[in-house]
């Protein structure tokens, strides 16, 4: 696919250009740079403030314009633009990008951002506007997993510029359920493509070529997809670790790589997350043994919290559960969602009799009762911070309960994490984290779904791309993202540090360019789904 004599001799075609050329080049690279640093620091003061900027109508003409130039041939030949929309910015940021080729464009991933403090705001998802100047050559919705920092903003983007969804089965059935649950008026359903992701199903996507890997995170059908354009591979990894041993006896499919790997990838689009975290992440069955001392051990109800679409874990909890002689009742609506998604394609097994209704728990004895729930974020109106505010329809907190928190908190719930522990542990139940486990004299409650600074490098010698593009993390994350790349032997020149908006465009020889870059910002969803105008939010911080 990509050829890498060809871009040995543009980078001496390069060489030869005269010294007024380089000049002039140097010119516009810096120009473009100071640009660049003006809307970083804008975007600072922005963030600062305590909301992002918006897209203005200068910005949309602009827009248009770039969407234009897509179009426009360079020497007689066609160009392959990259730009991530979302994901630059933190973990967990409204990941997003569109991948671009003449008159037809893809959408990988369209998720929303919880990682925000903002007077009566929810969440934020990715100012879609570009999407307005390409929508007549938009093709399809491709998902790598079914996280709501990747298709939380699916309600909102894809009935405004529809096109098929493409995914794994539980993905393109979470992406279905978040549409149709929204808390915004619309009858539309989106058009799915479901795909097989253990026979290497490739589909034709207008000149481009798709097909999902699977790869192991906390969330089941997690895929890498592998993009084949006129120009070149890119393998855009999603959320993954190298597990060897996972849960579900699904891991990561290895020799897939190897073997996409073979024909060379052009672009590595791969996650940054834990590139600050030294070694391997611990294997999810690690955790077992915990659960089944709690649940065996504890006096009282367990209420066990956790992210809902981990259902690794919620079938860990089960069994320990159900070793224990208790009875399982599921609280939150996204948790109920996600394990209702999970028993109908058989990603989950539940014994027969197992499962309880919350209304019904008063029957039985508290040592006979484990509850999972959501709210291990502190989320508004979750069922773990009903419980810990005394305001649950069902349960009191009793001296006797236990409450295990099974997460750590996302960037940016912290504060609202511990806020939560205080009011719960007010109660005077039990309450069990991940962080204080052996002060608690408890195993590990829980592993990352990400993978530490080892299998990064090691999914960078699998696959040997002739560039690397880090997402998911702050620029910190993927500045120490590219000293792994380094490690791996990956020229500093081949690894691109791009921020939201910022074009990469490729040539027929797979060679790479950065253009430019168009605007990006973000939009205020409160709690009732409502778009919220960032004026009334200048308003809220001044009262």
């Amino acid at each position: 696919m990509s050829n890498n004599s060809n871009n040995s001799n543009n980078n001496n075609n390069t060489n030869n250009h005269n010294s007024g050329g380089k000049k002039a080049h140097n010119g516009r690279k810096n120009a473009h740079e100071a640009t660049r640093q003006t809307r970083r620091n804008q975007d600072d003061a922005q963030r600062r403030a305590g909301f992002d900027d918006v897209v203005t109508d200068a910005d949309k003409a602009r827009m248009a314009m770039k969407a234009k130039q897509a179009n426009q041939l360079d020497n007689g030949e066609q160009k392959l633009r990259v730009i991530p929309i979302g994901g630059q910015d933190g973990v967990g940021d409204k990941n997003m990008a569109i991948i671009e080729y003449g008159d037809d464009a893809i959408v990988v991933d369209a998720g929303f951002n919880l990682s925000v403090d903002l007077p009566g705001i929810n969440y934020t998802i990715p100012d879609a506007t570009y999407l307005e100047a390409i929508q007549h050559k938009l093709r399809a919705y491709v998902f790598t997993h079914g996280h709501l920092d990747h298709i939380g903003a699916t309600p909102y983007i894809i009935p405004q510029f529809p096109a098929p969804v493409y995914g794994s089965q539980f993905t393109v059935g979470m992406v279905q359920k978040q549409i149709e649950d929204a808390d915004i008026e619309t009858d539309f359903t989106p058009e799915t493509v479901p795909m097989n992701i253990d026979n290497h199903e490739r589909l034709k996507i207008g000149p481009f070529f798709i097909e999902m890997i699977r790869v192991t995170h906390s969330v089941p059908d997690s895929c890498a997809v592998a993009i084949d354009t006129p120009v070149g591979r890119i393998l855009h990894t999603g959320d993954f670790r190298l597990d060897p041993e996972p849960l579900d006896n699904s891991p990561t499919d290895i020799d897939r790589v190897k073997e996409l790997a073979r024909d060379g990838i052009m672009l590595l689009m791969t996650e940054s997350t834990n590139s600050e975290v030294p070694g391997r992440t611990p294997t999810e069955d690690t955790l077992q043994q915990s659960f089944h001392d709690i649940l065996h051990q504890s006096p009282g109800r367990v209420l066990i919290s956790s992210f809902s679409t981990n259902i690794n874990r919620i079938q860990m909890i089960v069994n320990g559960a159900v070793e224990s002689g208790r009875k399982v009742a599921i609280d939150g609506r996204s948790m109920l969602a996600c394990v209702e998604l999970a028993v109908k394609l058989g990603y989950i097994k539940i014994p027969k009799g197992t499962l309880v209704a919350m209304k019904d728990l008063a029957s039985l004895q508290d040592q006979e009762v484990a509850i999972i729930c959501t709210g291990s974020q502190g989320e508004p109106n979750a069922a773990l911070e009903r419980i810990g505010m005394g305001d649950h329809t069902y349960i009191t907190l009793k001296t006797s309960d236990t409450v295990v928190l099974s997460s750590s908190p996302i960037p940016g719930k912290e504060v609202s994490v511990m806020e939560s522990v205080d009011r719960l542990m007010r109660t005077g139940a039990t309450v069990l984290r991940h962080r204080t486990h052996e002060i608690d004299g408890c195993g590990p409650l829980h592993v990352s779904g990400h993978g530490n600074r080892d299998e990064q490098r090691e999914m960078l010698e699998l696959t040997r791309p002739d560039y690397v593009m880090p997402n998911h993390g702050p620029f910190v994350h993927r500045q120490r993202y590219k000293e792994i790349a380094l490690e791996a032997g990956i020229n500093p020149d081949k690894v691109t540090l791009v921020d939201n908006g910022d074009i990469l465009e490729f040539n027929q020889e797979g060679k790479l360019r950065q253009q430019d870059s168009i605007p990006t910002g973000s939009l205020l969803v409160d709690q009732t789904g409502t778009l919220v105008p960032n004026l009334v939010i200048k308003d809220r911080l001044l009262m």
